[in-house]
């Protein structure tokens, strides 16, 4: 794939074109500003399902936690279609982030990671993956810096079109199912019990981000895990 040379900084509110602005060169996972100053950069993806009717179930939880980064950034996401995700970009913890929401519906999450990896000449080490897990409880969070996909699908898919399991992710508990299957159990709404506990786990999601990108993994496990 043709990387561009460089790339705006300022980050387009609306549409799908990049605004023309000076430019950044990018060498590997680096930006170069016009001073010459270094920049990392870090892709963190929130899974999930696209639709409206999709929007407030257990499955996308993932996106939540980055549509609260995307506010928290002030950016909006723009769909991009050579990739097949919602992208936002912006600043976190003094580094480049891309924010991303793959459009490919949960169980096919690999296709717009491995493409944004691809075009941003991104490493494993870059990326940080939001997910629900039905093997926590609700509004428990795990962090950890590899490991397989433990069921989860769009975890399964990520890790077959990268070709590893090392990658960080954060793990959003939402519970196990009580009598209702799997299936019915993630593409289902939150108790009434359940969504405070969620909504914390969310906000604090949302802290760990930042604290990964500036202090690395273990710190955040540190800080997050429970």
């Amino acid at each position: 794939m043709m990387i561009p040379s460089a790339f705006c900084l300022t980050p387009t509110r609306t549409g799908t074109a990049d605004t023309p602005c000076a430019p950044v060169i990018l060498t590997g996972a680096l930006f170069r500003d016009r001073l010459g100053e270094e920049m990392h950069m870090k892709l963190i993806v929130g899974l999930g399902n696209p639709g409206k009717k999709y929007d407030a179930t257990r499955h996308n939880v993932g996106f939540m936690v980055a549509d609260l980064l995307a506010q928290q950034l002030g950016e909006n996401f723009t769909e991009k279609n050579r990739h097949r995700a919602l992208v936002a970009e912006g600043f976190m913890a003094g580094e480049k982030v891309v924010l991303a929401k793959p459009l490919t519906f949960m169980n096919a999450s690999g296709e717009a990671v491995r493409s944004l990896m691809d075009f941003y000449r991104l490493d494993p080490g870059d990326l940080f993956v939001l997910v629900d897990d039905m093997a926590l409880a609700a509004g428990r969070l795990r962090i950890r810096p590899e490991g397989s996909a433990g069921g989860q699908n769009g975890m399964k898919d990520i890790i077959r079109h990268l070709g590893t399991q090392e990658f960080a992710r954060l793990r959003v508990g939402i519970g196990k199912p009580s009598h209702e299957d799997a299936i019915r159990h993630v593409l289902g709404g939150f108790s009434g019990e359940e969504w405070p506990l969620v909504k914390e786990a969310i906000e604090r999601a949302a802290e760990a981000v930042p604290v990964w990108i500036r202090e690395g993994t273990q710190a955040a496990m540190n800080r997050f895990n429970g």
